[in-house]
Formats: structure tokens, sequence, C-alpha cells
């Protein structure tokens, strides 16, 4: 695999900005531009702009599209309509996942799969293994550019660049021709607040860049997106769900349609289902005072001082002035309250668990 970093085609535009640039799933990517707090803010409360041009666009089609995504996804994609989408995830045969995505139904026999950048490779080999007769998959990942535009004044930040269009309902998915250009927009993102991702052909990303910026909205670098997904509590792919945990023990079982029938993976979740998890992703706040901010690998420990976990995702929360984090717990010490420990280069900071999210309006 080569070493070079991919660049966004924004990459001039993070740099005429002054980004710090970093590398991030093989691509280089603005971690922040003025800081991670003001960023953070931006989002919650006005508006702010992210570049994810690194995730990959995977498209669908075929007259069985339905039925042989639904074999391979956790979600039902029978009921998913066209112009809407949801969460779902890839999982292995042990139930592991492979990567958590959004799957777009733009008709009723095109899909659009967005996954993780870091995932793209493996994620398109895994369709292929399993391709069926009949299925086309395009991996057009490398012609598309991507913004998230998150914030309480996305709505507003949308009609105005767009002329006096809407957005979609939550979830929603417009496929539309903006002055020649072929636009997808959702009403999605993964900060917790309102908010669209719109995808555009890589040519056309600095248009869109530019006119959000004439409209105030801040630019935003994964640092912020960083903090406001654990806020609340959303997992990130690698760290949180890896292929050796289940949706299940993740706590995301609202995902897994286990009555749809049959798809890779549901066995294992079957029983998991039945036995229990023994194992539970939880959500960790530090209750020391003028703590250093957990990081991803600070070991936690009971009351006794045993070690119980480390932690997959950790920082400062922003909005709560503490540090925060998550971990996979024991199910007998997953309960709300219980106290705990974290160890910070052999000193021990207490914390406790607490009910998900971190975050609340």
């Amino acid at each position: 695999m080569s070493d070079i970093l991919k660049l966004s085609p924004l990459d001039q535009q993070h740099r005429e900005l002054g980004g710090r640039l970093v590398p991030f799933a093989g691509w280089e990517m603005p971690v922040m531009y003025d800081s991670i707090i003001a960023e953070h803010r931006a989002v919650r409360e006005s508006c702010g702009v992210f570049d994810i041009s690194h995730m990959g666009q995977v498209f669908v089609s075929g007259s069985n599209a339905t039925a042989w995504l639904d074999h391979l996804l956790t979600n039902e994609v029978a009921a998913l309509s066209p112009g809407n989408a949801h969460y779902t995830f890839m999982l292995n045969e042990q139930g592991g996942v492979i990567d958590d995505l959004i799957l777009y139904r733009l008709g009723d026999d095109l899909y659009l799969l967005l996954v993780n950048a870091s995932c793209i490779e493996k994620d398109v080999a895994w369709l292929e293994e399993h391709l069926e007769k009949g299925i086309t998959l395009a991996n057009e990942s490398a012609e598309w550019a991507g913004l998230a535009v998150q914030g309480p004044k996305a709505p507003e930040i949308y009609t105005a660049i767009t002329e006096g269009r809407t957005l979609p309902s939550r979830n929603g998915v417009d496929d539309l021709k903006h002055e020649g250009e072929r636009l997808l927009v959702c009403r999605t993102g993964y900060t917790g607040e309102d908010g669209f991702e719109i995808f555009c052909p890589a040519g056309q990303a600095s248009r869109w860049w530019q006119a959000l910026l004439a409209a105030d909205v801040t630019p935003c670098g994964l640092g912020a997106r960083d903090s406001l997904r654990l806020e609340m509590c959303y997992p990130l792919n690698g760290s949180d769900l890896s292929p050796c945990r289940t949706p299940l023990e993740a706590g995301l079982g609202f995902f897994v349609a286990s009555e749809k029938g049959d798809f890779i993976g549901s066995d294992v979740l079957k029983c998991q289902k039945e036995e229990g998890c023994t194992e539970r992703l939880m959500a960790i706040e530090v209750t020391e005072e003028r703590a250093a901010p957990p990081r991803p690998g600070y070991a936690i420990l009971d009351e006794e001082g045993n070690a119980l976990s480390v932690l997959t995702s950790g920082g400062l929360s922003p909005s709560l002035g503490k540090g925060i984090g998550l971990a996979y717990l024991p199910v007998a010490r997953a309960e709300v309250d219980t106290v705990v420990s974290l160890e910070v280069r052999g000193r021990k900071i207490s914390a406790k668990v607490v009910k998900k999210p971190f975050y609340r309006k």
C-alpha cells in the first residue's frame, strides 16, 4: 500500500485558511483551523462545515439489489423507501463490524453506500466477494466530494446557497440537478445537530465550499467532528467498532433488524441476543475536577484497582467542560453510576459510568 496521502479536492482551500493538516485514513485532512473548542461551539450554536470528501461512495443497482443488500446489511433494506437513508452495519461471519455506513435508497433498484474512508477497499472487496448475477457495483469514491453542514442554522443556510430550496425531512435524500451538475443532499450528520450532507462532483467542491463560507458558516476540522460525535456517543469505526465486536455489544441493536430473516452474521447475533452480551460499550465521565482529558487506551480500573478495560474513545467535552470516553465494560460493571477510575501515567482519576448520550439539548 502506498504511503502517499490522498488530497481532498478542497486541499488548497484548507491551506489558504491556515488549516492544520494531519494524516487520517490515508488522507491529509484538516484537524482544525482556529481551535477545536471554537469550531465545536460553532456547530452547537450556529453552523459549521466539514470536508468529508475522504468518505467513499459505492453505488449498487440491479433488479435484485434490495434482496442482495438485505443479506449483507443489518438494517431492513426492503423497508427503506426511495428518497430515504438509514444507518446500518456490514458484518463478518462472526457478527463483527466490517463497517458502519449510511445506505441511501435513490430509486427502486438503485442504492448508494456511504462508507468510511479507511474501509473503502475492504468494503468493496467484501461486496465483490458476495456479488450475485444481475447486481452492478460501482465504486465512484474518487469522483465525488462531500461536505457536512451541521448546526441549528443549517436549514436556512441550505435555502440561501440553493436559491430557495428546502431540505428534505430527517434522513430524506434529494437526488437533483443544480446548474447542470448532479447533487446528492441528505439530511443526516454525525454531530447530534440538525444539518445535511451534500455530495457533488469533485470539481464542484470549491464552489460549494466558498458559498458556505460566504454564508458565514464556520470551517471545522476532524477535531471538532470527533468531540461532537463523542458527546453524542456516536461510535467511531476502528475504535469503538471493530471486526471483533458486534453491534449488540456496542449497544446499537436498534439498527439490527433481526426479524427480517438471515443475513451475514445474524446467527451469531441471534445467539448473543438470547444468551446476553458479556460486555457492553458504555459512557464514562470523569468526576475529578481539573483532570486532564482522557485518551483512547487509558486503563479503566474498578474500586479495588483491578483492570476492567481500556477506553476506546476519549477526550474533552467542550459542552460539559469535563472529560468523557467510551469503553467496553463487563456487564456486571456496566450499570449507570458505577464508580471507576482511569489510570493516567500511574495516577488514578475518578470517574463513573453514565447514561448515553453525554450531551442533551
